[in-house]
């Protein structure tokens, strides 16, 4: 086996390019529908007017119910990660996901042609919401793996082409919204902007095998458990050997009574230690014992996604600009998720540079649950429609400056939360650790979606 120094280079950055685009693509499901909650409103307006008033015929919840069955399916298929991903290859969850979500999101596009009744319109888009996220779900905790196999800094990467896979949906959304064609046109363009990122992201992982550096690294990991186990067994036979080599010269130059007083029990027990010393090496802490390492993280990382699920993009997305009504068809998709998305990625990037306070700090529980203050900041934002709440902060600059702030703590202490875990560990726990860290950061994201449901009615 190739040692360190022999290991491949990473020539022309292709395998980091390759990580990126494969983090991009796998947000790219919840970003695009997501951005897309003007385009889905307009669908479903049911507004009637009734003596010069406009008065809502029926009220379809569309961003909670897309935040909702958006973050469950990340939910149950983490629970399901143990049985699923140990009977169904890597290279099928991985393209098979990518092919699904594809397929989804040629239908999604199809569907912008195709007139509608609401409530049909409604049932359809959420079922596709349903079962895109699904895959998408199979899809990220593939890959965490994966890329958890090479380099530390590739998942860093990979988390970065994930923080940029919102802004890129944003950005997608400008350019539909600001060209020329009528809605319905630009739509259809913008979903099938990420038919074609999707397209890119299996080719990409295709890729991947036929690169030297890739093949080192994901390869390296059964390698090890194979020479881990050659060495086991290898020492074990060296021991029994050693023993077989002493009854030999024992019945040689000793005497019969020392022959059979030690029939071989000292080379027997010694070869069962070294095996059982070897077992002790590799074994594992059980979830228990981890969890209690590193619960204070796990609690960070669910209360930060609660917060932020429970009102983004639920009550975000229907603030109202103060300005003209030219500036209101950007005013959402700049205001609200383009900010949040580039502050969200700027906050997980400064942890690369800034970690405080450390892991060990009673500071940070208490920094992450302070955040729960910007809950009530941008309900009282001129939200619409709203029937209890009064307006304190109408002007449009106030709601950007609490979104940069809010997305920018999201993305902080997100980032901060899931690095120090596995660094409260011992390095064989580290796997564990990450996995029960994901499954939290699942439990957060489906509280935080159940939990805008009722504040979004108090407005």
């Amino acid at each position: 086996m190739k040692g360190q120094t022999d290991a491949p280079q990473d020539r022309g950055c292709l395998v980091g390019i390759i990580f990126f685009i494969l983090g991009l693509g796998t947000l790219l499901p919840w970003n695009f529908f997501m951005t897309a909650s003007l385009y889905f409103q307009g669908r479903l307006n049911t507004t009637e007017w009734s003596n010069g008033t406009a008065v809502v015929r029926k009220e379809y919840y569309f961003n909670n119910w897309m935040t909702l069955l958006s973050q469950l399916p990340l939910l149950l298929f983490t629970l399901l990660n143990s049985f699923l991903y140990q009977r169904i290859s890597e290279a099928i969850r991985i393209a098979g996901s990518l092919v699904f979500v594809l397929l989804l999101f040629i239908f999604t596009a199809a569907l912008v042609k195709v007139p509608m009744e609401e409530d049909r319109f409604f049932s359809i888009t959420m079922a596709t919401i349903w079962f895109i996220n699904s895959f998408g779900a199979v899809l990220q905790g593939s890959l965490f793996g994966l890329v958890g196999l090479l380099p530390q800094k590739y998942s860093a990467v990979f988390m970065s082409g994930q923080g940029l896979a919102g802004t890129f949906a944003a950005i997608a959304m400008l350019i539909a919204i600001g060209s020329e064609a009528d809605s319905e046109s630009a739509a259809l363009g913008y979903f099938i902007t990420p038919c074609v990122g999707t397209l890119v992201t299996l080719f990409s992982y295709l890729l991947l095998p036929r690169l030297e550096f890739a093949r080192y690294h994901l390869n390296k990991s059964s390698k090890y458990e194979a020479s881990t186990t050659d060495e086991l067994l290898k020492e074990s036979s060296t021991v029994e050997n050693g023993k077989l080599n002493g009854h030999a010269n024992g019945s040689a130059g000793g005497s019969p009574a020392e022959a059979e007083a030690d029939p071989g029990a000292d080379g027997t027990k010694h070869a069962f230690l070294s095996l059982e010393q070897g077992e002790k090496r590799q074994a594992k802490a059980s979830v228990r014992e981890v969890f209690k390492k590193i619960w204070v993280m796990a609690f960070c990382v669910t209360f930060v996604f609660t917060v932020t699920l429970s009102v983004f993009p639920a009550v975000t997305a229907d603030v109202r600009t103060s300005f003209s009504a030219k500036w209101e068809r950007f005013f959402i998709s700049v205001c609200c998720f383009l900010t949040f998305n580039i502050n969200d990625w700027l906050g997980r990037t400064i942890t690369t540079v800034i970690r405080w306070p450390c892991k060990e700090s009673r500071l940070f529980p208490v920094l992450v649950v302070s955040r729960v203050v910007f809950i009530p900041l941008l309900m009282l934002c001129n939200v619409q429609s709203r029937s209890y709440l009064p307006v304190y902060f109408s002007h449009d600059v106030a709601f950007t400056a609490i979104m940069v702030f809010f997305s920018l703590s999201s993305g902080y202490f997100v980032a901060l939360s899931m690095t120090y875990a596995p660094q409260l560990v011992e390095p064989k726990d580290a796997e564990t650790a990450g996995a029960l860290m994901t499954f939290f950061l699942a439990l957060g994201l489906s509280i935080g979606a159940a939990l805008s449901f009722p504040l979004r009615a108090l407005v």
